[in-house]
């Protein structure tokens, strides 16, 4: 077997998108989603990675253009892989947020045009208002927090 020239294999090797999350929750274990202005569907604070960047940066990144909070994101609590379709195949973080109150939440303040509003929602009540996908890696996020170990999911469902 010929091995490639090294730059022929750098070239040829997969890319990837990625995505960072983070999970707010209350002492309820309701979870703050935000409602981008762009789609009907809530979402939790996050996005695209972008490129070189880092995704627990991304997280930080997001935060703080989002909601205009600047802390660091706690553990990693999923890691979800996600096929190709509308959008190329990636890699979506969930990191673990920590918890946030009623008033954290009134005294939010929207620093990016993409975001309107922000709620503390228990995940069964948002799941209607959810793309099927992000409530399975929410759930997971949940059942990560509650484990403490590291969920890995494929299309936001846990592998066994």
């Amino acid at each position: 077997m010929e091995l490639l020239p090294f730059d022929e294999y750098v070239r040829s090797l997969d890319r990837k998108r990625t995505a960072a999350g983070v999970l707010l929750r209350d002492t309820a274990d309701r979870v703050l989603f935000v409602r981008p202005s762009y789609q009907p569907f809530w979402e939790i604070p996050g996005g695209a990675g972008e490129a070189g960047e880092a995704p627990w940066r991304t997280a930080v990144r997001e935060l703080r253009e989002e909601l205009g909070l600047d802390r660091p994101p706690g553990r990693l609590l999923v890691l979800d892989h996600q096929p190709a379709g509308r959008l190329p195949e990636g890699l979506n973080f969930v990191f673990d947020g920590g918890l946030v109150t009623e008033d954290d939440v009134a005294r939010l303040t929207f620093t990016d045009a993409e975001i309107v509003s922000a709620r503390l929602l228990p995940l069964a009540d948002a799941v209607p208002g959810l793309q099927p996908v992000l409530a399975r890696r929410v759930a997971a996020a949940l059942a990560a927090v509650r484990s403490g170990e590291l969920l890995l999911c494929e299309d936001g469902h846990p592998v066994r």
